[in-house]
């Protein structure tokens, strides 16, 4: 049995067979009796688009959004894990050549350029892996 990332949501637009969902994004404390008294209490929107060829989806509908679990793993691999790394990589080769702080952290934050350039290049090979399906939420309350 795979596990699977869920987010409830509420259809934004529809053009053809493309879908924008708006999901809310919650921190955990916002759950708490004190968040209006707290900074800390955090409340995200965010646009998911996602394509279906099933017509009876309208404006205003809402739904659940849902993928495999791995690719949040790998969606996280990508954007922390190994731009992490190649700053730490980076700024360890750069303290034996360079003595001054400040440029070497220059420099390791350049690295990243590269690999974000890299990403950029193959968007459309990771919109078809990191996909998220669309059904319509059941009124069971």
């Amino acid at each position: 049995m795979s596990q699977q990332i869920e987010h409830t949501g509420t259809i934004h637009h529809i053009q053809g067979h493309h879908i924008q969902v708006l999901i809310t994004q919650l921190s955990a404390c916002s759950s708490c009796h004190a968040n209006g008294a707290c900074s800390a209490a955090d409340k995200d929107d965010k646009i998911i688009e996602v394509e279906t060829s099933d017509p009876s989806f309208r404006v205003g509908d809402r739904v659940m959004l849902y993928g495999q679990t791995s690719m949040g793993l790998q969606a996280v691999l990508l954007a922390f894990v190994i731009p992490f790394l190649i700053i730490l990589v980076t700024l360890f080769i750069l303290r034996l050549y360079i003595t001054n702080e400040a440029l070497s952290g220059i420099i390791a934050l350049s690295a990243l350029l590269p690999y974000y350039f890299i990403l950029f290049l193959f968007n459309k090979k990771m919109k078809s892996k990191f996909q998220f399906f669309i059904k319509k939420e059941t009124q069971d309350s």
